[in-house]
């Protein structure tokens, strides 16, 4: 046992699934009890199971109506392991180990960096508590905002509750409501959707651009990281919101019925949490299949680095379309705002997308193969995207899908959370070999 462990410990990926996959299984467990039911009766494995990789990916996407299921126990096992799933579970794992006063091992520190998605071991244990810090300030602040709202709703202790779920799950971008029908009930209420919203925008950004605004304050002077992920994100927000406007604007289901100011609002809305959290003010089962489609491209993009994000991430994306540009331009290089991006890096971003599409195509033909004629093909690649973007918007068939389906997709929002490419290198790790070979040529294009 101790050997394996030891062998384990060299592939920080695989060790870091493990601590994800122990989470969802203890969270799986504590979620079939009859204490966590509403009725006292319990659910199945399955969809205990399911729900747990939904809450521990922060993904949001449900077998079962959170509001009508589950206790008050039952919540708290899933904010925890969203809140667990948001920092990483063994950046929760390592502040237990700061707090009990014990040294942070340098395996630990190498699982940190992995997970965190950092470069550099340089003052991780000190990054690893400003990041903790970080987290709870903003969920306290958003909580302390919505409270205004939801306590003349709901009442002292359930509004509190309520605020503070909420902005634990939209900080971490996990899409889990209590309410019932996600923010459908709050669609023309702008102070709780716009809170929302920037507790989104905020979990999405990352927290290295965190760091980088709170350090120089001035965009000339921030890192190449932060004014890509800053303008891409800005970009990604406005791109959805006219489109979302431009599309649904005629549709009855969704947008048409309100006045001008609560279109932008709900086209705002769903911008902003369609490539990170979840939820949702407008009936995505009833939006029109271009705006589905589009939906489908803002999940697979999905946030941004070393956030409570998921997808393929901005940075990856915009890698890919400034080394798409400067090789058209016939460019050896790619120049970002005078810097020049490394041809190991670009290959970083090429193998996360190949990886990434591998993910989604085999997950969405599997499921269509299971489901066969049960479900529109789109609704199919929309579920399976949403899984692995960590998003958990749906088009209303999560409840239906069969047992292996459901198995599939928790496989597949598992996957999205750990990493595709992380998982992939650290299955795939080998001792590197010091043998060159000569180089050959073949046509591309």
């Amino acid at each position: 046992m101790k050997k394996f462990y030891e062998k384990l410990s060299k592939n920080p990926p695989i060790l870091l699934g493990i601590s994800f996959v122990f989470v969802i299984l203890l969270g799986a467990v504590l979620l079939t009890l009859p204490i966590s039911t509403k009725n006292g009766e319990g659910v199945s494995f399955v969809d205990a199971l399911f729900t747990a990789s939904s809450a521990t990916a922060v993904t949001g996407l449900t077998t079962l109506n959170t509001q009508l299921t589950w206790s008050a126990f039952g919540n708290v096992v899933i904010i925890s392991l969203i809140q667990i799933g948001g920092l990483g579970t063994m950046t929760i794992f390592s502040i237990g180990v700061v707090l009990l006063g014990k040294k942070v091992s340098l395996q630990q520190r190498l699982i940190i960096r992995e997970q965190l998605n950092i470069s550099s071991m340089k003052g991780i244990v000190r990054w690893l508590l400003y990041v903790t810090k970080i987290t709870f300030l903003i969920e306290f602040i958003g909580a302390s905002l919505l409270s205004l709202a939801l306590v003349p709703m709901y009442g002292l202790k359930k509004g509190i509750l309520f605020s503070l779920f909420h902005s634990i799950s939209a900080f971490c971008n996990a899409g889990f409501d209590l309410f019932g029908d996600s923010l459908a009930p709050f669609y023309n209420n702008y102070y709780v959707s716009l809170i929302i919203c920037f507790l989104v925008i905020l979990g999405g950004l990352g927290f290295l651009v965190f760091l980088d605004i709170y350090e120089t304050r001035n965009f000339k002077y921030l890192k190449l990281h932060s004014k890509v992920v800053i303008i891409f994100s800005i970009g990604l927000l406005i791109f959805g919101t006219i489109i979302t406007l431009v599309l649904e604007w005629t549709n009855k289901d969704t947008i048409a019925l309100m006045n001008f100011p609560q279109k932008i609002l709900a086209s705002f809305f769903q911008s902003t949490v369609t490539r990170t959290a979840g939820f949702y003010s407008v009936d995505i089962g009833k939006v029109h299949d271009a705006t589905a489609f589009l939906y489908i491209i803002l999940m697979f993009i999905g946030g941004s680095p070393a956030s409570t994000a998921g997808g393929l991430k901005t940075t990856t994306f915009a890698i890919l379309i400034f080394a798409t540009y400067f090789t058209l331009k016939g460019e050896k290089e790619t120049v970002v705002f005078k810097r020049t991006i490394s041809r190991q890096t670009v290959i970083r971003a090429l193998t996360v997308v190949i990886v990434s599409l591998g993910v989604v195509i085999i997950v969405a033909l599997t499921i269509t193969i299971i489901e066969t004629d049960r479900f529109k093909f789109l609704d199919i690649l929309f579920e399976t995207v949403s899984a692995f973007g960590t998003v958990g918007m749906s088009r209303g068939i999560t409840s239906d899908l069969s047992t292996a389906s459901k198995l599939i997709i928790s496989f597949t929002m598992f996957t999205g959370r750990v990493g595709p490419a992380t998982l992939a290198m650290g299955l795939l790790k080998t001792k590197k070999t010091s043998i060159k070979y000569p180089e050959g040529n073949i046509l591309v294009g």
